[in-house]
């Protein structure tokens, strides 16, 4: 049945993306269930796909795996903002990176940190381009103006 359930599949990615995360991070299940404090059985559940977590469950997580609740949010299908992403899933290079096969656990670890830190440079320079943007619009030669009030008549 759970071939034919999409969202029973979703759960079992959801949960190999948790496995893989906290292999990542070297913790054992019941340290990994320590710092979430969730039970060791309920979050062996969640790995391998049989328990529906709770939105605090997937936060408690994240912190604990120290990555974005987002990343977890998208995995297991509950957000994913088209407008923002361009219909990028949220959180796919870094399940791509953990799941390579061919990458050795220390290169998985510095592929993982590389692109997180462009990641949060993004975020942090589209942050600060929406609040100036709503202000000023760029000029023909590259500088900034203040945006018009309408548009100027074609020429």
């Amino acid at each position: 049945m759970a071939a034919n359930d999409p969202w029973r599949a979703q759960l079992e990615a959801f949960g190999s993306f948790v496995r893989t995360q906290r292999q990542l991070a070297k913790l054992s299940l019941r340290e990994l269930a320590e710092l979430a404090t969730v039970s060791n059985p309920y979050l062996s559940q969640i790995e391998r796909g049989l328990h529906e977590p709770s939105i605090r469950v997937i936060k408690a997580i994240a912190n604990a795996l120290e990555i974005s609740t987002e990343t977890l949010l998208a995995q297991v299908g509950l957000v994913g903002d088209d407008d923002e992403s361009g219909g990028r899933i949220h959180g796919a290079t870094e399940a791509a990176i953990s799941a390579d096969p061919y990458l050795s656990d220390g290169q998985r670890e510095a592929l993982l940190a590389v692109y997180r830190s462009y990641v949060a440079e993004s975020r942090s320079t589209i942050k600060r381009g929406k609040k100036t943007s709503a202000t000023k619009k760029p000029a023909a030669d590259g500088a900034t103006e203040p945006a018009p009030e309408a548009e100027a008549e074609p020429s």
